[in-house]
């Protein structure tokens, strides 16, 4: 009975200003070690302070996600001032490759030109995205464009590329070059999920992240015969792509799904033509 009462009694003389002192001191300790409860948060305030000032940085875009108590993970982007050259833009992608290799909970982004790319620690990747960048911006076809790091289970070099074309034909013209490895973009080495759309047109790769050879066959039979208002090359889980193309309603229909159906015998119903009428 003597022993409970010993240590209610020795509590008892802890003033409050000591237990405060205490509670501070262990908070200062976890803080210095870089385990702030916000972890997100503190990642961002990082990413800022280490870039503010940086010569042509126009902005500074965080994100913050706070997972659990002292976990997390943050997105920098620096937005480069226009008119920026192209070399410049290739010497800061160089020192933010080096800075994520330091911060593996931080991913640094780069935005110029109407295109975001991610800048990874690894030095071929990080090169062929510049590379990549450079035939984008060059590209009168394309309005803008985002490439990002998106590894998924066993694909840990995965790229996710979504553009946008100033037309239809520009879409699936860019679409084809950059997966095809046509003369204007070199395709990247990895699993590349690319979606591409423009005014009439969105097209993106399969189920698998593979080519859609069909999906687009349907679209070209359709439109060597029909003006097309608009259409949808998506990915399919059952089919590996669904395919949904508008013609005006003048046109016929029913020969227009027939010649879609035929350019790709292995989607079946996952093709599907409807007409609407102009304007």
């Amino acid at each position: 009975m003597s022993s409970p009462a010993f240590k209610e009694t020795t509590l008892r003389r802890i003033s409050p200003r000591l237990a405060v002192s205490v509670v501070t001191f262990a908070l200062g300790l976890t803080l210095s070690a870089g385990c702030a409860i916000d972890k997100g948060t503190a990642l961002a305030a990082e990413f800022e302070e280490d870039w503010a000032g940086t010569p042509d940085v126009a902005t500074i875009r965080t994100t913050k996600n706070n997972t659990l108590p002292f976990k997390g993970t943050s997105d920098g982007t620096l937005v480069v001032e226009d008119g920026t050259p192209a070399d410049r833009v290739t010497r800061l992608a160089g020192e933010m490759r080096e800075y994520v290799a330091r911060h593996d909970k931080i991913t640094g982004r780069i935005m110029a030109d109407g295109v975001t790319c991610t800048v990874v620690a690894d030095t071929r990747r990080t090169h062929e995205v510049l590379a990549l960048w450079r035939s984008l911006t060059a590209d009168t076809r394309v309005v803008n464009a985002d490439i990002d790091d998106a590894p998924w289970k066993e694909a840990t070099e995965r790229w996710r590329i979504e553009v946008t074309a100033a037309d239809a034909t520009g879409a699936l013209a860019v679409f084809k070059d950059m997966l095809a490895g046509g003369d204007r973009h070199q395709p990247l080495s990895g699993v590349t999920v690319l979606q591409v759309r423009g005014p009439g047109l969105f097209v993106e790769t399969d189920f698998h992240d593979g080519f859609p050879a069909e999906a687009i066959a349907a679209y070209e039979a359709v439109l060597a015969r029909y003006p097309v208002a608009g259409a949808s090359l998506r990915r399919d889980a059952v089919a590996g792509s669904a395919v949904d193309i508008v013609v005006a309603k003048s046109a016929d229909q029913d020969h227009a799904r027939e010649l879609a159906r035929k350019a790709a015998p292995n989607l079946g119903a996952a093709v599907d033509v409807t007409s609407r009428s102009a304007g």
